[in-house]
């Protein structure tokens, strides 16, 4: 009689806890196995787990287990995956099965392959033989099996044609051996580096090496090619046979990162975002499981694939605030990548040319390695910044461009060079209001105004997606033509920008405006081929993009950043216009910015009209000190929501009574959040502070442990290491 073991088994659920079932020995599962199991009436995909998670819990008696009902045929997850599982649960006060939810994330992979079948040559010949049929016969004349629409793409026939040769016997149709990704040559070729980034790559290489794990910051400003240098850390990494991943903030960014990185290795590497098709994400994530795809470049939730053999992880624009998740498992991507090098044993490489404040002060305590770029690689100078006081040089009304910004976009123009306006906020308006009473459109569902979006023809709530046709009337008093925008978005910068310059080419660079992803890569594709005059954009506009002809940038409004009540808005203000302007004069065209402000005497403006950063970081990093912010401090934010104010106020208030009390901890709140209403819940924040020393998760367990459970439709949050205080 076949003996049964048993062993716990974590599903992908909000579960704090692997639950036990029960297996046939001669299975011989092992930790890290996939696994089917019964749960309630449904069959559930889980893993077999090994680990801290399994310490302490209640055992239940062996009659009452159920069994595992299979064992999947894919890779296991490895041991190192395990491990961050449990971490990053520890750290973010998550649910276990919520993170390994993470790692599941490809749904594909777990179902039956479904075969590729391909057309091969029989010898039989085709009783009509036209020009058509003689092209698919030579290319198929190698004996190949080929997918069907690669051999139409190779022989430039349809589909016909090939299907009118499978009925005549002179193809057949056969299964295929599964596809592979192309596998990246480190030696592909030797790239030309100056003799600063080759000072640079060689450390970065020699890390890959250690076969232990090290964080380096790679600080280059704009331009200094600082992708190069860490590509000869990936081409070490597939030297010595193993995977490496990079990170990128912007999915927009990843095709001309992806034809930059096909010159230096060859072939593509493998793209991990929320693009992918579900077939794709699935043969994607067993390829990586496989260890058969050894490069991917990917967004955040790249970080948490089953990599078997992972000896690098490159986290590109490490600064950016996108590498931070707001929602269920909160973290940030720039951390996780140095916990799974730590957890792995292999280097971290953190790049940007305004690395934040935290990589800045890790490298000073020496926890982090540092290596600098401070030229441009193509050996230009980088662009003058000048500020446009808009108190002395205001636009004319009903205008949002300075007479000196305007100007200096003719002149631009003239020369047949490109310029750039840059606003922060998309849309047309971000409010409209009725003159004759007053009236404002607001969001049903969230304490936010409408933002106009004229070429649409709606009004659009950017924080819960709410969307109405644009009225012709006012709802309140009737009237007529009395609805009038306030304020400049994109779009309505982009109307100036055609009355004034109406033989202008223009492109607008804003997620609301592309309907896909492809669409915006193909208005990066013309802007960067010089088909486009004046570029006019979001945020978008400043994530890494490399535009040859790119000479004047102008920020339409260079203070709208300053005025937030965050820790971090003079840093993130200072990273974003540095990053934009420094899109100007890339290669031979010299370049100049322009900065919009009504305080031109704000430090982070001084910091950018004179180039000096480190009397910025270090007047920074002091008032961070100073107020025992982070990375001087901690931080961890508790958000509470219900349908009515009354109700989150009350619960927030019971949570703050149960507070334990702590000599380096304070509690703070609860206050209206300043997004007061999302979705039509109301939102009430309390903000923990506590000394850097400080276990700020034992004490969060403690005190929630201790709290009453929310009940009548109220949900809290937490969320360590906050980045969005809104």
């Amino acid at each position: 009689m076949t003996s049964d073991e048993t062993l716990p088994v974590l599903l992908p659920l909000a579960l704090d806890a692997p639950y036990d079932y029960l297996a046939p020995a001669r299975w011989a599962l092992k930790p890290g196995d996939f696994v089917t199991v019964p749960l309630g009436t449904r069959e559930r995909i889980g893993v077999v787990w090994h680990g801290k998670l399994n310490e302490g819990r209640a055992r239940v008696e062996t009659s009452k287990l159920r069994k595992i009902t299979a064992r999947l045929d894919v890779p296991p997850l490895p041991a190192d995956c395990m491990k961050l599982v449990e971490w990053v649960a520890h750290y973010t006060l998550s649910p276990p099965g919520m993170v390994l939810r993470m790692m599941m994330s490809a749904r594909a992979a777990f179902n039956p392959p479904k075969p590729r079948m391909g057309c091969r040559l029989t010898g039989a010949k085709p009783t009509r033989m036209t020009p058509a049929r003689a092209r698919v016969l030579e290319v198929a004349g190698n004996g190949m099996v080929w997918a069907k629409r690669d051999l139409m793409q190779a022989a430039g026939v349809g589909a016909s044609v090939i299907n009118a040769l499978v009925d005549a016997g002179t193809l057949t149709v056969e299964a295929m051996a599964p596809a592979r990704p192309p596998a990246p040559d480190p030696g592909f070729i030797t790239p030309k580096l100056s003799r600063e980034q080759a000072s640079a790559a060689q450390p970065l290489r020699a890390r890959v090496g250690e076969n232990t794990c090290s964080v380096t910051l790679l600080d280059g400003i704009t331009g200094s090619g600082k992708t190069l240098v860490y590509f000869e850390a990936v081409a070490a990494a597939l030297a010595a046979g193993k995977q490496a991943l990079i990170l990128l903030p912007e999915i927009a960014l990843t095709r001309q990162f992806v034809q930059a990185f096909e010159t230096r290795f060859g072939c593509a590497p493998v793209e991990w975002h929320s693009e992918i098709t579900p077939r794709q994400r699935g043969n994607s994530w067993l390829a990586i499981a496989r260890g058969e795809a050894r490069v991917v470049v990917g967004a955040r939730s790249a970080l948490f694939l089953p990599f078997p053999e992972l000896g690098l992880i490159v986290v590109d624009e490490e600064h950016d605030a996108s590498y931070k998740q707001e929602e269920q498992v909160r973290y940030h991507a720039r951390d996780i990548a140095v916990v799974r090098g730590s957890l792995g044993n292999f280097p971290v490489v953190l790049s940007s040319a305004t690395p934040s404040i935290e990589s800045h002060v890790n490298v000073a305590r020496e926890r982090y390695g540092l290596v600098r770029l401070s030229t441009r690689y193509s050996g230009a100078a980088l662009p003058d910044i000048t500020a446009i006081d808009m108190r002395t040089a205001p636009p004319e009304r009903g205008k949002w461009l300075s007479p000196i910004l305007v100007e200096v976009l003719g002149e631009t123009l003239q020369k047949k060079q490109q310029s750039l306006l840059f606003l922060n906020r998309r849309g047309y308006a971000p409010l409209t209001l009725c003159r004759a009473c007053g009236y404002r459109f607001e969001c049903p569902q969230c304490a936010a105004w409408l933002v106009e979006h004229r070429f649409r023809g709606q009004l659009q709530c950017h924080h819960c997606g709410h969307k109405a046709r644009a009225p012709k009337a006012c709802p309140n008093c009737a009237r007529e033509e009395t609805l009038v925008p306030c304020g400049p978005g994109v779009e309505r910068i982009a109307e100036e920008v055609r009355e004034r310059f109406p033989d202008a080419r223009i492109a607008i660079l804003s997620s609301d405006l592309a309907p896909s992803v492809n669409a915006l890569r193909e208005v990066l594709g013309r802007i960067t081929a010089g088909k486009t005059d004046i570029i006019i954009g979001t945020q978008l506009v400043a994530k890494g993009h490399h535009f040859p002809q790119l000479a004047t940038v102008g920020v339409v409004d260079g203070d709208l950043g300053l005025s937030q009540g965050d820790p971090r808005a003079s840093e993130r203000t200072y990273q974003l216009l540095s990053q934009v302007t420094g899109r100007a004069g890339r290669e031979a065209i010299s370049g100049a910015g322009y900065i919009q402000t009504y305080m031109p005497e704000h430090p982070v403006i001084k910091a950018l009209l004179s180039g000096d950063r480190d009397t910025f970081l270090r007047q920074e990093i002091a008032a961070r000190e100073a107020a025992r912010y982070p990375p001087f401090g901690r931080l961890a934010a508790l958000i509470v929501t219900a349908a009515s104010l009354p109700r989150a106020n009350a619960y927030a208030r019971a949570l703050v009574a149960h507070a334990p009390r702590a000599e380096k901890i304070r509690v703070l709140g609860p206050a209206e959040a300043p997004l007061s209403v999302i979705r039509g819940r109301h939102r009430v924040r309390l903000l923990v502070k506590a000394a850097k020393q400080s276990d700020l998760q034992a004490y969060l367990r403690q005190w929630l442990g201790a709290a009453p459970s929310p009940k009548g439709g109220v949900r809290f949050s937490v969320d360590v290491d906050p980045y969005n205080f809104m």
